[in-house]
């Protein structure tokens, strides 16, 4: 089928990254690629806690640059660090004037939230546990307003067009109950922001459609992918064994609520000396040796919020009522669930990838700013800076324009989509061998079980970006023979050293590794 071409940047992704970057854009014509109705289905609209910045005059981005390294466990880059705090106030001013209602006291402030590993309450919410969802809705409403900004709903990118070392293009479908065959556009550049890895894991927070498919897109391509093995782990996901797992955001606990074992215990005093407020890693890893004790971890608030929880933190008393548990007279059941993707298309401080022609922000991404072990509600702050970054660099990088035709997309046929059997095969092989607490072993099983799987349903270029990026992620993970931040060996459990170097990787070092463990050779 012919490529339909167009001079608009396309933007694979429709969260907070992307509305962001396309709205700086302007007047550049863009199109984004949006699987679902704008504002949906995106990991932003999920964030709870909020955007990290220090705002208070007795903190400083000095000492948000600090705690940033610090919960990074010695693989930050420091300066990407100072950049990206320095920055953060600015993107909260910027989104106050889009509409983002975020909370304020009476004379103005805005209300901060202390959340784990901060040294200060830093964390701009809106309405205790929805900054998430109303960012997004502010942000929505931007972009539908927007002349330059075209959206495809309904439609999912499959694939990179790399002519030359050049990235010129994007595969897309149409989703739904069954997806069509693949259609190629080509654009003025291509911007990828469409998030992490999570659904990658049989347990985990994100929408049920981050399951690396982009970081995968981009390794097929020939892209570099850094940090692929750090995959952060939220502690207390509700367990109330849905999927994906409702959220208990840490602002919880920052507020004073504590986790317990099925006997009313407190096992965190005994864990690390902040307890509750501990690096998220080792809440994590707490909170997932005591559910493989058998002892139900669970987060109780009823001292520390009372009926407040409800008028509070309306996100977490919805969905306990819905599961028909009552956090105001019992405590919540927990789990450690995969929720952020620390590694990603790796990008130079202007979010460009190794490829001419791609540019990465978001979650997709990985920039140096997160290292090891993300810093809690520094995730969508990263979103804002590189979101604005990437749209100066790109409009820096091409001709002018000013305006671009509407693209419509022909009708097409259906096509052969991921069976969902393999997915979730796919799933439970990454929490069993590379979720919480790895070994070699476990590693060694899962790139395995990963190359069945993919050979299982050889042309399905979803199933193939999803076993790219779980490929990645566990090859990296097998050759990281230490323990540090969210990546944790129990054959290796201390780290290698104070400082660790990041991890760099295209796809066929990967797959080498994953075959030469298959062949039982030494990797």
């Amino acid at each position: 089928m012919t490529p339909i071409e167009t001079s608009r940047v396309i933007i694979v992704g429709a969260g907070l990254a992307a509305q962001y970057s396309a709205l700086k854009l302007a007047p550049r014509p863009v199109l984004m690629i949006s699987p679902e109705p704008l504002g949906e289905g995106a990991s932003s609209a999920w964030a709870q806690g909020g955007v990290a910045a220090a705002m208070d005059p007795a903190d400083s981005a000095d000492a948000h640059a600090r705690d940033t390294v610090r919960a990074g466990a010695g693989t930050v880059d420091h300066r990407i660090a100072q950049s990206v705090t320095s920055e953060a106030r600015a993107h909260i001013l910027d989104l106050t004037l889009l509409g983002a209602p975020f909370d304020r006291t009476a004379d103005g402030a805005y209300v901060l939230s202390r959340e784990a590993a901060h040294s200060f309450a830093r964390v701009a919410r809106v309405r205790g546990d929805q900054a998430g969802a109303e960012i997004m809705r502010a942000l929505t409403r931007q972009v539908h307003e927007a002349d330059h900004i075209q959206v495809l709903e309904g439609v999912m990118a499959t694939r990179l067009e790399v002519m030359g070392d050049r990235v010129t293009g994007v595969a897309v479908a149409r989703c739904g109950d069954a997806q069509s065959e693949s259609i190629l556009l080509r654009g003025a550049a291509v911007l990828l922001a469409g998030g992490g890895s999570g659904g990658l894991f049989a347990l985990t927070t994100n929408p049920p459609r981050i399951q690396g498919q982009v970081i995968g897109m981009a390794a097929r391509a020939g892209a570099r992918i850094a940090d692929a093995e750090f995959v952060q782990f939220h502690p207390t996901a509700l367990a109330f064994g849905l999927d994906p797992a409702p959220l208990a955001t840490e602002a919880l606990r920052g507020e004073g609520a504590i986790l317990t074992d099925r006997n009313g215990e407190r096992f965190m005093l005994a864990a690390h000396p902040d307890a509750e407020l501990a690096p998220r890693d080792i809440v994590a890893r707490a909170v997932y040796a005591q559910t493989k004790a058998g002892l139900a971890p669970a987060l109780d608030t009823r001292a520390a919020l009372g009926l407040r929880i409800r008028t509070d933190f309306p996100a977490v008393a919805a969905a306990c009522r819905q599961a028909g548990v009552d956090p105001v007279k019992h405590p919540i059941p927990v789990a450690a669930a995969a929720h952020y993707h620390m590694g990603g298309v790796a990008t130079d401080p202007q979010g460009q990838s190794s490829l001419p022609g791609l540019w990465a922000c978001g979650e997709v991404a990985s920039t140096g700013l997160h290292g090891a072990n993300r810093l809690a509600s520094n995730g969508l702050l990263e979103a804002l800076v590189y979101g604005q970054r990437c749209a100066l660099s790109i409009d820096a990088a091409l001709p002018a324009s000013r305006s671009a035709p509407t693209v419509a997309l022909p009708d097409l046929p259906t096509a052969e989509g991921p069976d969902p059997a393999l997915v979730a095969q796919l799933r439970h092989a990454m929490t069993e061998g590379a979720g919480v607490i790895r070994d070699a072993q476990g590693l060694s099983d899962t790139l395995a079980k990963i190359a069945r799987i993919e050979a299982a349903q050889p042309g399905c270029d979803v199933l193939r970006n999803m076993t790219a990026t779980a490929t990645l992620i566990a090859a990296a993970a097998l050759l990281r023979r230490e323990s540090r931040g969210a990546h944790f060996r129990s054959d290796y459990p201390e780290p290698a050293g104070e400082t660790g170097e990041r991890s760099l990787f295209t796809l066929t070092d990967a797959l080498t590794v994953r075959d030469a463990t298959i062949r039982k050779e030494p990797a």
